[in-house]
Order: structure tokens, then C-alpha cells, then sequence
């Protein structure tokens, strides 16, 4: 072996300390995106716990107790099938296998291990990985157009009119979380990476199943290159690394739609039986534009028009997305969550908390504003904040529907 190869073999090989150092040093540049991120959620939570002391509520309760919340707190203390208070509709005992399991049990592994309960556990997970997903989609749109792009994607995912749910004890910020990592590490060619994260985004939420959608079809893609293109280049990762991700990708949602089934005793569909007690099915979008018909013939709650307008608004961005020709994870990815999104039954108010996790979308306004002249970005992001600010404060404590 020559001098050069073992001083080529010895810079490859991974130093002692060398990952906590490329860590630290990724972390130190997306500080700006995560103290302006932090900022942003922490004055939507002041809003909340003013609001709260008003009208004589507790802010943790707010927070960690509103809607889906109760559900994920009730089966970490309990297991799934067990009966609670809160629980009014639906009344069948299967009804929270809707919910998957991966943030019900952080929950209960935190509270077990900490001397907190399990609705602060419910809140600190949520926090923490809100935190995370916002240094993941850093991390994306400064790999694809720069710190500043970067910055201003995390800004205005922070800034959405449905933010809220950010601050809120929701699988989404976890969902976002795992699904910014794992196109992260398609973007940088770590398929055994992206593999694992997207196996537990599918046990995070059913729409997590978009992420193994992406990792599927960048395997597909790259191994048929391979194929025609002739042997692996030596720099390139073997093979079995994508096949190894194409067969863990999409094991979490399809182990625990299958548990479900087991558990139901109704088979393969079980789970999707369990989704239509809350009148939850895939119809391509029939019910969506029914909806979005009624609007125009019936008065309807704010929240009705509002998520009209933000369906409407990023059906725009995904055209803006596909024209700005995007890497295929990415479009991969928000497309299968635009579809799920669009094309299900029932909770046509919750829609844009559904697509929280499509920060792609985000991506060509991000890049607008990094290149806007000071004054316009002051305005947007302005406008934008009282927008994100006054809309959550009113989902969350004067909607007359579910979050």
C-alpha cells in the first residue's frame, strides 16, 4: 500500500470526537434561525398565557390539554382501549387506534423517567421537537440556497396562520421534525439515515407515510441509474444502503396499520375501519370541494374560511415548488402530503394543520424574501406575525371547532 492511499484511508476514517464536533459547528450556524424561531413561538405563547389568566385557565392546560392532546395524554397513561372522562365522541373503544403510537410513548418513557407528569412531558417533547424540526429545515434550505434562505424558511414556517399547533402537545412538530432530518439525509446522500427516521415519522402520524414515499422513490430512481449507468462509483454509497432504506422506510406505519388490524381482528383494513368511527376515509377530494362549495352558499365559522383560503394558498406554493424544479425528495414528499391532506373525509377545518409538516412549500418565498430589500421583508414577515399571532390565539381559545 503506497504512502499516498494510507494517508488518503487515514483523513477518511472518522476521528475521535469528529461527529460532536460537526454537531456543534452545524448547530453554531443555524443559532440565528433557532433564537429567531424561539422568539417568534415564545410570543405566540405569551399570547396564550395572558389570554389564559383572563379568562381564568391555566396556560399549561391551554397548551398541553386542547383537543387531539387529551387522546395522546390518555393513551400514555393508559394503553390504548381504555375509557376516559374525556372521551365523548366517538364512544367506541377502539377509537383512539386512530392515534399512532410513537409521541403517546415518548410520553409515557419521559414521564416515567422524569419527576414530571404526563402532560409536561407531553409539553417538553412537543417544544423539543419543534426546536428540532426547525434546525432540520435550516439545515434543508441552507444546503439547497443559503444561510439566508435558511433562515427566512424557518421563519416562516414559524409564522404560519396554523403556528400554533407548534407550540401545542400535536404530533406535527415531531412529524415535521423527523421528516426535515430524513430529507436531510436524502439531500446528502445518508440513505440508512433516512431510512430510520422515516420508519418512525411512519409510527409518529399516518401522513408520516409521505416521508417513506420519498425515500422510496429517490431508492428507485438511484438504483435504476446505477443499473444503466454500469458499476458503483467507488465514491458512492453500495447499493444495499438503499435497499436497506427502501425495506425500513416504510416499516413503522406498516407495522402498526397491521398491529391495528391484529388487534381489531378485521385484517389488513382494520386500521382504516378505525379511521372511519371519525368518519375519516379517502374519497380523491369529493369532500374537500364539497366544503369548499358550502362556503359559498352558507355562512360558516371563520375557521371554515380560513382554511379554504390556506388550502388555496398552498396549492399556489406547490405550482411555485414544481416550477422551481425542487430536489425529488422534496417534491416527493409535499406532494404525497398535499394529496392526503386534500383528498380525505370530514375535519376540513383542521386541513392546514395537516400540511404544518409541507415546509417545502415554503421554499420559493423563502428564497424571495433572502433576496427582498429590507423594507419588504419588515413588512411580510410583519404582517405575517399578526396574522400567525391573533389567528392562533383565536384557534385556541374562541374556535367553535376542533384544532
Amino acid at each position: 500500500m503506497s504512502a499516498e492511499t494510507v494517508d488518503t484511508a487515514a483523513a477518511a476514517a472518522p476521528r475521535p470526537g469528529s461527529v460532536r464536533v460537526h454537531v456543534r459547528a452545524a448547530l453554531r450556524r443555524a443559532a440565528p434561525a433557532l433564537a429567531l424561531f424561539a422568539a417568534i413561538r415564545l410570543a405566540g405563547a405569551m399570547c396564550t398565557a395572558l389570554w389564559a389568566w383572563h379568562t381564568g385557565r391555566h396556560p399549561r392546560n391551554l397548551l398541553g390539554a386542547t383537543w387531539d392532546s387529551n387522546w395522546y395524554l390518555s393513551v400514555a397513561r393508559y394503553g390504548y382501549g381504555s375509557p376516559t372522562p374525556h372521551r365523548m365522541w366517538p364512544p367506541d373503544p377502539l377509537a383512539d387506534l386512530a392515534f399512532f403510537p410513537l409521541y403517546p410513548g415518548l410520553i409515557r418513557g419521559v414521564s416515567t423517567a422524569l419527576p414530571i407528569g404526563a402532560l409536561s412531558a407531553g409539553l417538553l417533547l412537543a417544544w423539543t421537537a419543534a426546536a428540532v424540526a426547525a434546525w432540520g429545515i435550516f439545515a434543508v434550505g441552507a444546503h439547497l440556497h443559503g444561510r439566508r434562505a435558511g433562515t427566512f424558511l424557518v421563519a416562516l414556517w414559524a409564522l404560519l396562520p396554523h403556528a400554533v399547533v407548534e407550540s401545542l402537545s400535536y404530533t406535527e412538530p415531531l412529524l415535521t421534525a423527523l421528516a426535515a432530518w430524513a430529507l436531510y439525509a436524502l439531500l446528502t446522500d445518508r440513505p440508512l439515515w433516512a431510512g430510520a427516521l422515516a420508519a418512525l415519522a411512519g409510527l409518529a402520524r399516518p401522513n408520516g407515510l409521505a416521508v417513506a414515499a420519498a425515500v422510496l422513490v429517490v431508492v428507485g430512481v438511484r438504483t435504476w441509474r446505477r443499473g444503466r449507468d454500469g458499476p458503483v462509483p467507488r465514491q458512492g454509497r453500495p447499493l444495499w444502503h438503499y435497499w436497506t432504506a427502501a425495506l425500513t422506510a416504510p416499516a413503522g406505519w406498516l407495522g402498526y396499520v397491521l398491529w391495528v388490524g391484529a388487534r381489531t381482528g378485521w385484517g389488513p383494513r382494520g386500521y382504516f375501519q378505525v379511521q372511519e368511527l371519525w368518519g375519516s376515509r379517502f374519497d380523491f377530494g369529493r369532500d374537500t370541494l364539497r366544503s369548499v362549495k358550502r362556503l359559498f352558499l352558507h355562512d360558516a365559522p371563520l375557521v371554515q374560511y380560513m382554511a379554504a383560503a390556506v388550502l388555496a394558498v398552498a396549492l399556489l406554493l406547490l405550482v411555485l415548488l414544481v416550477l422551481d424544479r425542487p430536489p425529488l425528495p422534496l417534491l416527493v414528499y409535499t406532494a404525497v402530503l398535499m394529496a392526503m391532506a386534500l383528498g380525505g373525509t370530514g375535519y376540513f377545518p383542521s386541513k392546514p394543520r395537516f400540511l404544518l409538516p409541507a415546509f417545502p412549500l415554503l421554499i420559493p418565498a423563502a428564497v424571495a424574501l433572502a433576496r427582498a430589500r429590507p423594507r419588504a421583508v419588515v413588512l411580510t414577515t410583519g404582517a405575517l406575525a399578526a396574522l400567525s399571532l391573533g389567528y392562533g390565539l383565536y384557534l385556541l381559545t374562541m374556535a367553535p371547532e376542533p384544532l
